[in-house]
């Protein structure tokens, strides 16, 4: 019988777009209710099922699975025209997204117009000094959360009470668009236009997410956790501040969902078997030659959310041995590993030296396809060693390595580890 699945989350271990996407999609086979705890629509996850390529921004990888619910919780800011856009989509794809299959945290922050407004003028009026904001409000958002002048949910969907909030808000939003940043103002009347349609289309998926997970776990309905972004895009833990504006570690799966550490019982890291990184920030093992083109091209790094071409480089193992440390992971999975078929040598970041310049050590490359390979011993021998160098170096077990975009184009590594997460045609064919 397969093991039935633990309560898992999934976090990225780099900066982001390690391909959390695909893993999230895999697992949510296993899943009853997949979460989305953190970020907003400035994360994108591609995934791609049979040829065809699914890009998600808000809602839930585990969305392509009809027996998984999905969730937004708490810790997510969203942006309903953002959200009304993808479910239309998927919908137009034959997908239906109901209220069954959609569940939104009625204490979950909305982005409203004025967020996004505030955010562009504010990265625009940086300059040279950007830190590469996607310009979706996001950040805005979460001030105000902090500041506790948000508009959650529940209060966007009673047009009464969000009439209010807006008459509040607008006053301070509009003298800082105006007369700091020379934009245009916005009005009531105007953002509560924007509003009420969908308010009334979302309505319908606002529910206690917090007491829906304790129902589960009272039955032990598993759960998987999906994270947005990287580790190192973390507002206390990543490049501050070349970060994004929430939590991105673990441990926000529980204040941005409502359970327990307790509760959790797998953290998977996902890394990509090189590195990438989107706007400005430290990357100490950055490419910027014709080496980080070539990944650039063959590995497709362009943002799923922005279209903008991603800096590549070499895999930083002191940088997800942090991360590691950081998120508590239990194991780690390998992505794009054959993005780096065809290189002579491989190299892997071991921390800097006193310049902060990368110190690296080399290893012998391979040059086969990876993409057909379902099975330990399908891989080449020089790509066995490079992924246990990684294990070693990182200090966790690397379970999965990923050799293509599809969700079929998997390798267990550690098959007693990966069981679990694999579907029982995956690890037949593995075995």
């Amino acid at each position: 019988m397969k093991a039935r699945m633990p309560n898992t989350a999934v976090v990225g271990v780099q900066w982001g777009d390690e391909g959390k996407g695909k893993i999230v999609d895999m697992l949510a086979a296993r899943a009853g209710i997949v979460v989305r705890f953190q970020g907003g629509n400035n994360a994108g996850h591609t995934l791609v099922v049979a040829g065809e390529k699914v890009v998600l921004h808000l809602v839930p990888s585990g969305i392509l699975h009809p027996s998984a619910r999905c969730v937004l919780g708490n810790g997510v800011v969203m942006d309903p025209e953002v959200l009304v856009a993808e479910l239309d989509a998927l919908e137009a794809s034959g997908r239906k997204v109901d209220a069954a299959r959609l569940g939104l945290s009625r204490d979950l922050h909305v982005i409203m117009p004025y967020h996004r407004s505030l955010d562009a003028h504010r990265e625009e009026a940086r300059g040279g000094g950007s830190i590469g904001t996607t310009r979706k409000g996001i950040g805005p958002t979460y001030e105000d959360k902090v500041a506790r002048r948000g508009i959650r949910l529940a209060d966007f969907i009673d047009l009464q009470v969000l009439a209010s909030r807006i008459q509040q808000e607008l006053p301070l939003k509009n003298r800082q668009i105006v007369e700091w940043y020379e934009g245009e103002a916005h009005t009531a009347e105007d953002v509560l236009a924007w509003a009420a349609p969908l308010a009334e289309r979302l309505a319908p998926h606002v529910c206690d997410v917090a007491g829906e997970l304790h129902a589960a776990l009272d039955v032990g309905t598993p759960m998987l956790f999906e994270g947005a972004q990287g580790t190192f895009l973390d507002i206390d833990h990543g490049s501050y501040p070349f970060v994004t504006s929430s939590n991105t570690v673990a441990g926000a799966a529980c204040a941005g969902s409502g359970v327990g550490p307790g509760d959790l019982q797998e953290v998977v890291g996902i890394a990509k078997a090189y590195a990438t990184r989107v706007g400005a920030g430290p990357f100490p093992t950055e490419l910027d030659d014709d080496l980080g083109a070539h990944l650039r091209r063959v590995g497709r790094e362009f943002g799923s959310t922005t279209g903008r071409p991603r800096r590549c480089g070499w895999f930083d193992a002191e940088l997800v041995r942090r991360a590691a440390r950081l998120n508590g992971l239990t194991c780690l999975v390998l992505t794009k590993l054959d993005v780096l078929s065809g290189l002579e040598v491989l190299r892997i970041g071991r921390g800097s030296d006193a310049d902060g310049e990368a110190i690296y050590e080399d290893h012998p490359g391979w040059t086969e396809d990876l993409t057909a390979c379902r099975s330990w011993d399908s891989l080449p021998a020089s790509c066995q060693a490079y992924i246990r160098r990684v294990e070693a170096l990182v200090g966790v077990p690397v379970a999965l390595a990923s050799v293509g975009p599809d969700r079929v184009e998997i390798v267990p590594v550690d098959p007693a580890r990966s069981a679990w997460m694999l579907s029982d045609a995956a690890q037949t064919e593995a075995n």
